[in-house]
Formats: C-alpha cells, sequence, structure tokens
C-alpha cells in the first residue's frame, strides 16, 4: 500500500514499501559522510562557548536523518528477512559503528559538551537538559575518549566486530528456526492438540504445497505441541530440536564441557556421533560466536578500566555493583525454591499417577496443563475462545484510555511491511500525540519473541516543530485459521501488554529533546518498569471484563472461568520464579566471571546446581539461542527484568490501594514515569510517584512466593 491519506504524510511514517536492498548501501554511505562533515562544520563554527542549540541539538538533527534511513531498514531485517536485506544491512552494520566509536571518541567534541555543561547557560537548563549533557560526558567517558590512541583504534574494531557477531548470532538463530519442520500425514500422530492448533499446522502446510500438517518451531506451533501433544516421542522429539537450535557438532562439543556419560540415552537420534546436538548439528553453530563475543566484551570492559563486562554494564544502569546485582538474585532464589521444588513435587506425583514415572523436559508443559485443568477445571484453549485479538485490544485501549486521559484509533492508507500491519494513533484533546504499527502474527523470515522499537522520537526540531513519536510494536501470536478471528492465550494478552507498555513509554513522553526522550536515557535495569507494570491489568476482573468476551456469542468471560483464572495464577509460580533467576544468573555471571577457566555451560551448569529443581538433557544448548544477551541490549542485564519487576509490582499496589482504573491514580503514574522518560535517574521518579523507595514485598504477593501470599 502507498500513504493516501495526506495527514498522515505529515507525521513523516516510514515509506517500507519503497525500502529496496539496492538503496540501503548506498543511502547511509551518503548520510555518514554528509554528517561527518556537517559536524566539522560544527565544530569548527563553534567561537567561546557552545549552546545547546548550536551543540547538541545540532547533533539531534543529524542522528534524527540517520535514524529516518536506517531505523526503517533495521525493523525489516528483523520482521521480513531475506538474504538480500540481509546482505545490506550486514554491510552497514561496520560503518556504523565506526561512525558511533568515532563521535564518541572526537576530543574537541567532547570538549564542546564539556564546556558547555560547566557554562552559565546551563545553570538554566531544565532537568533534561542537564541530564543529557551528564549522560552524554558518562558515554563519551565509555567510548574511551581518555585512551591513548592506539587502545581508542582497539575499542573502534572491537565495537564493529560486536556488531558484525551480534547479527550473525541473531541470523543463524533464524535459520537455524527455520531449517527445521516435520511433516506428519496421519492425524493420530497430533492427539492431544487443540483444533485450533492443527488448522494453524495444516495452514501451514498448504502454504508449502504439502497434505497433511507441519510443525516448526515458531513458537506457537511449539508452544502446541509441548503443552497438548499425547505423544510423547513427538514432544520429545520437538524439544531437542528446539532446545538445539544453532547449536554445535562433534569437533566443537569440547568446548562446551560435553562428556560421554552425559548424553541422553535419546542423544543418538540426532546423528551417528553422539556428541552431535540437534537435528541440524553445527549448521547454525553459534558456539564459537559466542566465545568471541565473550572475550571481545571482556577485553573492551578492561581497555576502559573494569574489571569485567559486568563492571561496565552496570556503569549506566540503577544497580551499584556486581553484589548488589547478585545479592538481589540470589535473595530471590532462597526464598523461591522451596516453592519451586514443591511444584516440580506435585507435578512428578501427578505425572506417576498418569503413567509417567520418569518426569522429563519435555514433560514439564504437557503435565503442567493437565494438572492446571484437573485442579482449577481451566485451560489455555478454554481461555483462548475469551480472547479474540479485536476485543482484546479494544479493552486494552480502554484501559488506558481511561487511566491517561488519551483516545486511541485505528487508521487506515498508510504504508506497510505486511497485509497483517495495523497503524493506530493516540490523541489527547483532540490533537495527535503518537502513533504505533502492529505486528502481532508469527510467520516465516521474522524474528521470533516481542519487542518495542522506535521508528521516531518525540523532539522538538531545530525549526520549533514538534515532531510526534512512532512505535513498532511486534508479537508472534497464532494467526487467524479457518474463517476465526487470531484467538490469544492469556499467556499472549499478558505479552501483548507488556509490549504496550513499552510503546507507551515512548509515545506518552513530554520531553522534547531526543537524548531523553521515550525510552531514550532509561537506565536499562528500569526500561522494563512499564511494560511489566501493564501486565497487572490482564489479572485484574476489571480488566479482564474489558478485554474478554467469547469470539462467537460476545458474551464475557463467566464469573466461574474468571475465578478460576484467579485461582490459577500463582500455578507453578514458583518454578517459573527459579527459571528467570537461571537466566538471570547466568547472564551476570558468564560476564562477571569470564575468563576463569569455565566455559558457558560449565558456567550454566554451576546456576543449574544453585537455583534449579529440574536438569534438562545433557544435550540442552540453552545458551545458543540465548538472543537476549547475545544479540540484543541485555548482555549483564537479564537481571533488569526482575529488578523491575520489583518497581512494576509496588508501583502497581498504588492501584490496589486507590483503584484499579482510577484516573487520578494513572494520571500521577503517567506524569511521574511515563511522561518524563530519561530525563532523571528512574529511583527518583519511582519516589515522586510512590512517596517512597520500593520494597520486594509486593513483587512476592502477587507470586504467590510469601506467607501473606499463601
Amino acid at each position: 500500500m502507498t500513504a493516501s491519506n495526506p495527514l498522515l504524510q505529515q507525521f513523516d511514517l516510514p515509506h517500507y514499501s519503497a525500502i529496496l536492498p539496492a538503496h540501503v548501501e548506498p543511502a547511509v554511505d551518503a548520510i555518514l559522510a554528509d554528517n561527518r562533515v556537517a559536524i566539522a562544520d560544527l565544530l569548527s563554527q563553534q567561537s567561546g562557548t557552545p549552546s545547546w542549540n548550536g551543540l547538541v541539538l545540532a547533533l539531534d538533527e543529524l542522528g534524527a536523518r540517520l535514524g529516518r534511513a536506517w531505523s526503517p531498514v533495521s525493523h525489516l531485517n528483523a520482521v521480513c528477512n531475506n538474504a538480500e536485506l540481509r546482505a545490506a544491512y550486514e554491510a552497514c552494520l561496520p560503518k556504523l559503528s565506526e561512525y558511533w566509536t568515532e563521535i564518541g571518541q572526537n576530543q574537541p567534541l567532547f570538549q564542546a559538551y564539556e564546556a558547555l555543561a560547566g557554562s552559565p547557560e546551563a545553570g538554566g537548563f531544565e532537568v533534561a537538559q542537564k541530564t543529557i549533557l551528564e549522560h552524554s560526558l558518562r558515554d563519551f567517558r565509555l567510548s574511551g575518549i581518555n585512551l591513548p590512541e592506539a587502545e581508542q583504534q582497539r575499542y573502534g574494531a572491537i565495537q564493529m566486530k560486536l556488531s558484525e557477531l551480534g547479527s550473525k548470532f541473531s541470523n543463524q538463530l533464524l535459520d537455524a528456526t527455520q531449517a527445521w519442520t516435520k511433516h506428519v500425514t496421519e492425524e493420530a500422530a497430533l492427539a492431544g492438540l487443540t483444533d485450533s492448533a492443527k488448522a494453524q499446522m495444516k495452514q501451514a502446510a498448504e502454504a508449502k504445497g504439502l497434505d497433511g500438517w507441519l510443525i516448526s518451531l515458531e513458537f506457537p506451533s511449539y508452544y502446541a505441541v509441548m503443552t497438548y501433544a499425547d505423544d510423547r516421542a513427538l514432544r520429545e522429539e520437538l524439544y531437542a530440536a528446539y532446545c538445539t537450535r544453532a547449536s554445535d557438532q562433534s569437533p566443537h562439543a569440547g568446548q562446551f564441557g560435553t562428556r560421554a556419560s552425559d548424553q541422553s540415552p535419546h542423544a543418538g537420534q540426532f546423528g551417528t556421533r553422539a556428541s552431535e546436538q540437534g537435528p541440524n548439528a553445527g549448521q547454525f553453530d553459534n558456539g564459537p560466536v559466542m566465545a568471541q563475543i565473550l572475550d571481545l566484551r571482556q577485553e573492551l570492559a578492561k581497555l576502559l578500566g573494569f574489571a569485567h563486562y559486568g563492571e561496565l554494564s552496570l556503569a549506566s544502569k540503577m544497580a551499584d555493583s556486581t553484589e548488589q546485582v547478585l545479592s538481589f538474585l540470589r535473595d530471590l532464589a532462597v526464598r523461591s525454591k522451596p516453592f519451586a521444588a514443591q511444584d516440580l513435587s506435585e507435578l512428578q506425583a501427578f505425572a506417576f499417577d498418569q503413567g509417567c514415572a520418569d518426569l522429563q523436559s519435555w514433560d514439564l508443559g504437557y503435565y503442567s496443563e493437565k494438572l492446571r485443568e484437573q485442579r482449577y477445571s481451566i485451560s489455555q484453549e478454554i481461555l483462548r475462545a475469551y480472547f479474540p485479538i479485536d476485543r482484546v485490544l479494544g479493552g486494552l485501549f480502554a484501559i488506558v484510555e481511561r487511566l491517561y486521559g488519551i483516545q486511541i484509533k485505528e487508521l487506515s492508507g498508510f504504508d506497510s511491511w505486511h497485509p497483517d500491519v495495523r497503524l493506530f494513533e493516540i490523541e489527547e484533546n483532540g490533537q495527535p500525540v503518537g502513533r504505533f504499527f502492529f505486528d502481532l502474527y508469527a510467520r516465516a523470515n521474522k524474528r521470533g519473541g516481542a519487542w518495542m522499537d522506535g521508528a521516531r522520537d518525540h523532539r522538538r526540531a531545530a525549526d520549533g516543530e514538534l515532531i510526534s513519536p512512532v512505535a513498532n510494536l511486534v508479537c508472534n501470536f497464532t494467526p487467524a485459521v479457518e474463517g476465526q478471528p487470531a484467538l490469544l492465550t492469556h499467556d499472549e494478552v499478558t505479552t501483548l501488554f507488556h509490549e504496550f507498555g513499552h510503546g507507551l513509554h515512548h509515545l506518552l513522553t513530554r520531553v522534547e529533546h531526543a537524548g531523553a526522550s521515550g525510552i531514550n536515557g532509561v537506565a536499562w535495569d528500569a526500561v522494563e518498569l512499564p511494560s511489566q507494570f501493564m501486565e497487572n491489568w490482564c489479572w485484574e476482573p476489571q480488566g479482564l471484563a474489558l478485554i474478554s468476551g467469547h469470539h462467537q456469542s460476545g458474551e464475557p468471560l463467566p464469573q466461574d472461568l474468571l475465578d478460576k483464572m484467579l485461582a490459577a495464577k500463582n500455578f507453578q509460580s514458583g518454578l517459573m520464579m527459579v527459571r528467570q533467576l537461571e537466566f538471570s544468573l547466568f547472564d551476570f555471571e558468564l560476564h562477571a566471571t569470564h575468563g576463569d577457566g569455565r566455559n558457558v555451560l560449565e558456567v550454566l551448569e554451576g546456576i543449574r546446581d544453585e537455583v534449579s529443581v529440574l536438569r534438562p538433557p545433557a544435550y540442552n544448548r540453552f545458551p545458543n539461542s540465548f538472543a537476549h544477551i547475545f544479540a540484543g541490549g541485555y548482555a549483564a542485564g537479564y537481571y533488569s527484568y526482575k529488578w523491575a519487576e520489583v518497581l512494576s509490582a509496588d508501583a502497581f499496589s498504588r492501584f490496589e490501594e486507590e483503584g484499579v482504573l482510577n484516573p487520578q491514580t494513572g494520571h500521577a503514574f503517567r506524569e511521574a514515569i511515563l511522561a518524563r522518560g530519561g530525563s532523571q535517574e528512574p529511583m527518583l521518579l519511582f519516589v515522586d510517584f510512590r512517596g517512597r523507595t520500593p520494597t520486594i514485598d509486593a513483587l512476592l504477593r502477587h507470586c504467590g512466593l510469601s506467607e501473606e501470599a499463601a
């Protein structure tokens, strides 16, 4: 589609359909060359003390021009990946890395920022401007501004290589995910699966010109088999394919500490050599990529004077020290592990009664769902019928409209990257505030998971125009099949609310300076506060009344189902907590102890000794697909989810006290947290809203891991 609505064009939405791979590298080259000339001119024209407009705002303009070109390319590479676009994207990565390193190590630019920060003008700056200057000076130092020239060059080379390796990790994970499918021609093999899951698999087979059903490693397909398939061998086969994505073959197996005695009795099905991991062993192996990334991160930290990459990561986060992070996580683990052990014991007893005497990783989802059904007479599939996508979206919008005094409407006639994409606009008092794209469904050539990224930042341009923000909100839900609307599980509903919380943080900012607008400048361990905060309304009866309605009759979620659902809220919350703590501790320990002689899997096994209650099989290669820390922004920062969950649970407790749909409380949260973006340190913003520092009590109560909850 091409944009036909002139109102939309003034907001400078990206023209996704007009982007061709052949255009990408020449456009980026031209903009980088122009920007370099502009920066040199800017610095040559500085006479006396720099001004905000002449320095910071001028650089913001250059960054915005580059962002307008690169942001949609990066987005398309994630949601419509193909060989040509991937090649163009990767050709630009080292050039962009070099450019940003140049800026971070530009001594005259650094001196100009120092002069501005110490100028009389700075004394009258808004708090956001002061924070931006403070963070900018910090970031110059973290870019090696004070290093000798040779070490600066090494810093640049490391950053360039890390950019390349992160993209390689992501590509190999995507390729490995798409490389495995299972064609099923006998419906009996799919016994236990829901009609909707089988319809989706049938649709996938038809798209490939096949009869029967096609199982893939895209999450909706994987989830359906692991949760409902009666065939245990099928579950194990799929589990093994999924947890060995992008993993190693025989020559590399030793680096992960694999011993022949560790091998599962089923490992032989994956190849002639027991040390091969999974059906595509070695073809997309991320093992060497991880090793290089970790070595380079450690070298980078040492260059900048930090003991390890964990310390470097914390230099721009809320947490004060390695010890504080590890103490926080281990305290949660000590509190949670007894609950997790009890959850597992109950599940093992239930599975034993069902004829499974040796509960394994590929049995957890299946027997957990059956136990949930037996205990609470409820299942995700029963609930799915009450969460058609449009009802969920309508309810989500109604909640935030009531809380934040905004209105949301859907737009048409816009340029898009896929027919399923939808565009919405937020208004306040009849005036547009921002726009967001929704790309909600799983498909081929689309990165897995769910995320928000900014397509445009809210800011005041040099000509005085106020630029409105634009967000991309991406999920991987099961698409509509056989004429029915897309129906979400309740887990998917919470994912949607989570990502929309990130979107609101980006869209409802009132900060007009790019460096602190929306999520820009927000400490990474606080950035999950608005997203996890939004999830709470998925569990509140008042929220559920707005987001649920049977897809055929429109009947609201019956009271008995609501009661069962709320009763089941903390089902296996101990197991879920220790799983997240395993990921968080593994990530931080991996980066804080790199070089101590342990390899990746040995670090992971040590953490599992500490917090896990059920060990996966030895062939499991979870780290090879841990994109959050190897291809995303969460390296030595995955703990942020739990850290921010403390903040979000405590923030929501004020709504519990004052009314979960109380507009006054919503206004207070918007103005204290969402509107102020990265303009002040997160703890100051939290205290401004809550009136005190956070406590862990609300999180433990919400998760059912406290005496009060019990």
